[in-house]
């Protein structure tokens, strides 16, 4: 009998299919709180990105992911954490977002 995914687990199998299906994805991390830096403070790659995000989330991060596309193919995964704050701006332009999804809890 299949064991029913816990919800951190449910959230983030959108992130792992995405990590399977595109394996030279990036992953850029980003962290906010008072601000949001612009600049990514790190680059994962795409088998270590729902390891990543997972233990943040059990120890209570928020987070909101965003794949990310110029022209036809997907580009990176923004993916965003903060604990207190305003959750992340929008993607800007010339970037669009393909997918997204936000745990806050």
């Amino acid at each position: 009998m299949a064991k029913e995914p816990t919800p951190v687990e449910a959230f983030l199998t959108p992130l792992a299919k995405i990590a399977r299906k595109h394996r030279d994805i990036e992953g850029l991390v980003f962290w906010g709180g008072e601000s949001w830096d612009p600049s990514p403070s790190e680059a994962l790659e795409a088998e270590e990105i729902v390891f990543y995000a997972e233990g943040l989330l059990i120890d209570g991060f928020q987070m909101d992911w965003a794949l990310v596309a110029e022209g036809d193919a997907p580009d990176h995964l923004r993916l965003c954490f903060w604990q207190e704050g305003a959750p992340p701006p929008p993607v800007a332009a010339p970037w669009r977002v393909e997918a997204q999804g936000r745990w806050t809890g």
